[in-house]
């Protein structure tokens, strides 16, 4: 990627504020709304801990930022289920979470927040929200503090993670634990006796 951190995270780079750049204090400084995904992934690149390559399909997910005085200082990118298994269950995936190296403590619990809202809004048929957590890289305090809840947690296979085409290069091969948050009752449709 041949992208400068500096003009990648300006918002609007033809009408950026003036004295545009100072560092934010709080996480509630943040104004947070949906963005461009190739953005989102260029940032991610740029900020995130332990998996800085997204080869999802940009087209096929939605991505979240938080904008402090005209640039960005986290991002948020969401799609469909990887898990096969889990589509079709009215579930809603993050698969990259990156915060910039100047973002206030406690950005990621706030931006999860607002996160679920956003989303609730924007997909009224997903009922739950999940996110995979690396055990070697977080404790998942992030998502504790927002109230998501740990569901599995999966050890490494022997052989590594795999995809059809071999290892999948984009995930790494530690443990994993999968949080939800649920938005909504999940409605059953009960049979009806004529």
């Amino acid at each position: 990627m041949n992208a400068c951190a500096d003009s990648i995270r300006v918002v609007h780079p033809l009408f950026q504020a003036e004295g545009g750049g100072s560092i934010p204090t709080s996480a509630l400084q943040f104004h947070m709304g949906w963005m461009n995904v190739k953005v989102a992934v260029i940032l991610n690149h740029l900020w995130h801990s332990s998996l800085p390559v997204f080869t999802g399909l940009p087209e096929k997910c939605k991505a979240i930022g938080a904008v402090h005085d005209g640039l960005y200082h986290a991002t948020a990118i969401w799609s469909h289920p990887v898990a096969r298994k889990l589509n079709w269950t009215g579930r809603y995936e993050l698969r990259r979470f990156a915060i910039g190296p100047e973002a206030p403590k406690n950005t990621a619990s706030r931006m999860l927040r607002v996160m679920r809202l956003l989303v609730a809004r924007k997909f009224p048929d997903v009922s739950i929200l999940m996110s995979y957590q690396d055990k070697d890289s977080h404790m998942g305090t992030i998502y504790r503090a927002a109230g998501w809840l740990p569901v599995s947690d999966n050890e490494v296979p022997r052989d590594g993670w795999h995809t059809r085409q071999g290892r999948a290069a984009t995930q790494t091969n530690a443990a994993k634990v999968r949080w939800e948050y649920q938005l909504r009752r999940i409605d059953r449709e009960t049979p009806k006796i004529s």
